[in-house]
């Protein structure tokens, strides 16, 4: 490869859609495909839909109920 080549841009699956995604500096949505799916991803973080679980310590069980 030259050194005034550019790389050649990946495709990868879109996160929200799992549609192609254009992976390069042309794609202003990377990594998703378009801004519609930039949109719902920005949704479900807002709305808290992505939540890790936690598991309770010991001894809190019925904490939040005083």
């Amino acid at each position: 490869m030259n050194a005034m080549t550019a790389p050649e841009a990946k495709t990868v699956p879109c996160p929200a859609c799992k549609g192609p995604s254009l992976y390069a500096p042309g794609n202003p949505y990377r990594p998703f495909c378009s801004a519609r799916c930039r949109q719902i991803d920005l949704g479900a973080w807002a709305s808290e839909a992505f939540k890790l679980p936690t598991a309770d310590a010991p001894g809190t069980e019925g904490a939040d109920s005083v």
